[in-house]
């Protein structure tokens, strides 16, 4: 399937934005007791520590594209689902101080990979776990969205509120881009809060639901993460029934 999503330029603005994006989980994450990591995130069914597990873990995943588009042999994310699964699961009990050293070992190894990573690998084609070819531009997406969404999941008070405009207005169009093509996902209109048009979905029909509301709100609705606090349609009704993201 051809998913026609977000890229970033691979640039030092870009590689700040990263690096960024990781200061402040790991400020986050450097608070954390034992007790904090079992106790569940906002994710149903995982703790904090299968959270921390799984950004640690995907970063390493991330990287190992990184070196199939540097030596042009296939490095796949993970070897399977089960084997993704089974690493987090691992991790996961893991203490606080083990999973805050594992993410930011992680986010080190990432930062140092895409920063050496040559010219020409930047136009090689490989394929994430998700299935899409893509360049490694896609990769540096796939790694801000997870820090940042995964930060909010968290619940350590982070919130979509939170991510700076320039972050979240990437992971936006991610999620919107992805959803545009996922079966299932309804006719509709986003407008931000100023009346400012954030995404149409489907062919336009002029009697679409038009959904309006923060940014970070619609966000968050988009990603699953809220039920649409803080949003409202055009005509008071029911907010249109999403396709699960990712």
């Amino acid at each position: 399937m051809r998913v026609d999503l977000k890229e970033m330029p691979a640039t030092p603005a870009a590689f700040a934005e990263l690096a960024a994006a990781a200061d402040r989980l790991l400020a986050d994450i450097d608070q954390l007791t034992d007790a904090d990591v079992t106790a569940p995130s906002a994710l149903h069914g995982w703790s904090r520590g299968h959270v921390l597990s799984h950004l640690a873990a995907q970063a390493s995943a991330l990287e190992r594209l990184l070196d199939w588009a540097r030596t042009g042999v296939e490095n796949p994310q993970y070897a399977s689902r089960e084997a993704r699964d089974a690493e987090i699961e691992a991790g996961a009990r893991g203490t606080a101080a083990e999973l805050a050293t594992r993410v930011r070992k992680a986010a080190a190894g990432f930062r140092r990979s895409i920063e050496e990573l040559p010219e020409a690998a930047w136009r090689a084609v490989v394929r994430p776990f998700t299935g899409e070819l893509c360049t490694p531009q896609r990769i540096l997406v796939i790694r801000l969205r997870e820090l940042e969404v995964h930060h909010v999941d968290l619940a350590v008070g982070y919130t979509f509120v939170d991510i700076p405009p320039s972050a979240r207005e990437i992971i936006l169009a991610d999620v919107a881009g992805y959803l545009a093509q996922t079966p299932g996902m309804p006719d509709l209109e986003l407008r931000d809060a100023t009346g400012e048009s954030v995404h149409t979905f489907g062919g336009g029909h002029p009697e679409r639901p038009v959904v309006t509301g923060s940014r970070a709100d619609l966000l968050a609705w988009l990603a699953g993460r809220s039920p649409g606090t803080g949003l409202a349609t055009h005509d008071s009704g029911p907010l249109p029934e999403l396709p699960r993201w990712i």
